[in-house]
């Protein structure tokens, strides 16, 4: 069964479109075994011709140019992942949890660990009085304001798209995945030390074949690029002009799905390469639609289909977005305070 819980513990009605998404929360294994195939082979193919470049002597420029190719696919990757801790990509838990372990030491990061803190995130996104459960850290401007001199230099700090786009992702995917988030369950602290001890084995056996300097040569700026691709794609998706955030008492889940999270419309190549994951408000609305089904849906059914579209340009609006303002209800910058 899917993973669903975006409506869990706040009793509010479905609007009556609702019932017209579950048709395409249905699975195909066709289309799974071919999005599978035109996503893992290239992967692959992409780290031994740069595995290639690196052992003949090719200027790392080159090595650096595929790894930008490796980091897209390893995005991708990143999107099956994800559908598998939904349960939605395949038709049993059984094969969803193979999988997805596959994609998560590809991704360096436990499945079950992840799975639990990304379940808690659709629970809680949008409620001003639940966060801090696998979200981007937003404070209130009073919150910001009351804060010590200390916290807000750190908030400053990890807002700063340097922190946030430049290490933020290298730290979390090499060195926080490395640990269970807080909560872990026995499973979730065994998907960390599986996933870990399975990256451990692939990097030794690189350094009696290829080399562990060749192994980190490619590897690692492949994982980088494909980490700050991933870390913008969850940012964007709930950080936003005209984002829709509440208190607990007036958060309503089907508003949040289509106010509180993005629907980013990209040129058709990125669209491929982000595994469709720009129409986010559907999948908030109901996570067990696959990432292959999600455009459909949203094309189907009038409702999501007119959700106002972020593009590329209108998205980097969203790097001058620091607070919630609870006045004005939106989101404004730093810049806002001396106001």
């Amino acid at each position: 069964m899917a993973f669903n819980p975006v409506f869990v513990a706040v009793k509010i009605p479905k609007p009556d479109w609702y019932q017209e998404t579950a048709v395409y929360a249905r699975r195909n294994l066709r289309r799974v075994i071919r999005q599978l195939l035109d996503t893992l082979l290239p992967y692959v193919l992409i780290l031994a011709l740069m595995v290639f470049t690196v052992r003949h002597g090719y200027s790392y420029g080159v090595t650096l140019t595929l790894a930008v190719a490796g980091g897209a696919l390893l995005t991708r990757i990143f999107i099956i992942f994800h559908d598998c801790t939904h349960g939605s990509y395949l038709t049993t838990p059984r094969w969803n949890r193979n999988l997805g372990y596959l994609c998560g030491v590809l991704t360096f990061t436990p499945f079950h660990d992840w799975r639990r803190s990304h379940a808690g995130h659709h629970i809680r996104f949008g409620d001003l009085d639940r966060r801090g459960i696998g979200d981007i850290w937003t404070l209130t401007s009073l919150e910001y304001q009351a804060s010590s001199k200390w916290r807000r230099l750190g908030y400053r700090l990890y807002r700063n798209p340097l922190i946030m786009f430049g290490l933020g992702p290298g730290f979390y995917f090499l060195l926080r995945n490395r640990f269970p988030t807080k909560g872990s369950k026995k499973r979730d602290v065994w998907s960390v030390l599986f996933t870990n001890g399975v990256i451990l084995v692939i990097a030794v056996a690189a350094a009696f074949t290829i080399g562990f300097k060749t192994y980190l040569m490619v590897q690692l700026p492949v994982l980088l690029i494909g980490a700050t691709f991933g870390v913008w794609l969850f940012y964007i998706q709930h950080q936003f002009e005209g984002v829709f955030w509440a208190r607990h008492d007036e958060w309503d889940p089907i508003r949040a799905a289509l106010e509180g999270a993005s629907y980013y419309k990209l040129p058709r190549f990125l669209q491929w390469i982000t595994g469709n994951i720009g129409f986010h408000h559907v999948h908030h609305i109901r996570p067990g639609i696959p990432n292959y089904n999600l455009q459909q849906c949203c094309e189907a059914i009038p409702a999501l289909k007119d959700v106002p579209p972020l593009d590329l340009r209108t998205s980097l609006k969203s790097l001058r977005l620091h607070l919630w303002d609870e006045g004005r209800q939106k989101l404004v910058g730093f810049r806002s305070l001396r106001n």
